[in-house]
């Protein structure tokens, strides 16, 4: 990953405080490679030229960990891609277009199993 442009950080997200996990959990999370412009959106003409190494790692306790990819679709949408010939194989980032990924923030992930989940950006660094 040494040819990246400098923009390229490691994101890691970890689920905020919710029903069930009133403290959060940092078990459950996702590691995401992309680009981000300046003000911590997605860079999405970076993403475009290096789509291929924008990978996702989702965690969670007692399973193994999903790998997919950043992906883009119709209307600005992002959404993790995990190629999985059934229909759990991507889950939809809402509305990854509008937030700012920077620490401290909170970001949302319509999961495989359909349910919105609000995860915290808990670190943004170089690669």
């Amino acid at each position: 990953m040494k040819d990246l442009p400098a923009n390229f950080r490691h994101i890691r997200l970890e689920l905020a405080r919710e029903k069930g996990h009133p403290e959060g959990d940092r078990q459950h999370g996702y590691d995401i490679v992309a680009p981000l412009t300046d003000d911590g959106h997605i860079d999405a003409e970076t993403w475009k030229e290096h789509r291929a190494v924008c990978r996702v790692r989702r965690f969670r306790p007692d399973e193994d960990d999903a790998i997919g990819v950043l992906a883009h679709g119709p209307g600005g949408r992002w959404y993790i891609d995990y190629n999985s010939p059934d229909a759990r194989g991507e889950e939809a980032g809402y509305r990854f277009q509008d937030e700012r990924f920077v620490p401290g923030e909170y970001v949302s992930v319509r999961e495989d199993d359909g349910t919105l989940h609000t995860f915290q950006v808990m670190a943004v660094q170089d690669i």
